[in-house]
């Protein structure tokens, strides 16, 4: 606990077998209260690995859903554990677990109401591998966003966040896509609802076993981001109205 503030640490996994034990042991135990993981129906060994580690809580999909409809299925899972703060980590051991504790701190302040940890601040995303052309697409991409959603983050396309129970009981996550783009919308949406965004600088590492979305994929998944964004502004300036940006659209249950 931080603060007086459960702490859980969701672990959205896929094919993690081979680095889900890394990033385990680098888990802070002494503010963690809980861990959970959520397998999207791998085909290696990663429940049976996240058994043997003892992780209480594991949720194993019957069936592949994507990876947004895995972090719905996290948070759904944090919540009913009854988290206050709730801090996604992959079990890729792409991301540094030893920044949990710091991410968490910053919410528990009470000075943010969402923290991610960005591979752009500092130096780490290139020195850990980061592919130029994600690089190139990162930087571009975050720039449309940062001009229509008037904001000045460093990266919105981390997989590391950590969040408040209240942000994600406020925010209509099941209007959301269950693919890549998850993530985008959702912090949209915790700017479009008046949520306080946080960042940290993470040093990120990008190796073979590391999960990362193939060309194709990301430039489905860029797309997709040029689309929020857009419609955000859109629905900033009145015209038009999206489901994503519904106060009263569903939320995790």
């Amino acid at each position: 606990m931080l603060h007086g503030k459960k702490i859980v640490v969701v672990l959205p996994a896929y094919h993690a077998e081979k680095t889900l034990v890394m990033t385990y042991n680098e888990i802070p135990r002494d503010v963690v209260d809980e861990i959970i993981l959520v397998d999207d129906c791998s085909a290696d060994k990663t429940v049976e690995t996240a058994k043997g580690l003892g992780i209480r809580h594991i949720v194993a999909h019957e069936r592949n859903i994507g990876y947004g409809g895995n972090q719905k299925s996290c948070y759904r899972e944090a919540l009913r554990l009854g988290a206050d703060i709730v801090v996604m980590v992959h079990p890729d051991y792409q991301y540094a677990p030893r920044l949990i504790t710091a991410m968490a701190s910053m919410i528990a302040s009470g000075e943010y109401d969402a923290v991610l940890g960005s591979r752009i601040l500092g130096a780490g995303a290139r020195k850990g591998g980061m592919p130029l052309y994600k690089y190139v697409s990162n930087r571009f991409l975050t720039l449309v966003e940062n001009i229509l959603l008037g904001q000045k983050i460093s990266e919105y396309h981390t997989g590391y966040r950590a969040f408040s129970r209240e942000a994600l009981e406020a925010l209509p996550l099941m209007e959301n896509s269950d693919d890549f783009v998850f993530d985008n919308q959702m912090l949209a949406q915790a700017v479009f609802f008046g949520f306080r965004v946080g960042e940290i600088s993470c040093p990120t590492k990008y190796f073979a076993e590391a999960s990362s979305i193939n060309f194709a994929r990301s430039v489905v998944y860029g797309l997709g981001v040029l689309s929020t964004a857009f419609k955000f502004r859109l629905q900033k300036l009145g015209l038009r109205k999206f489901e994503i940006f519904n106060a009263a659209g569903g939320r995790l249950k």
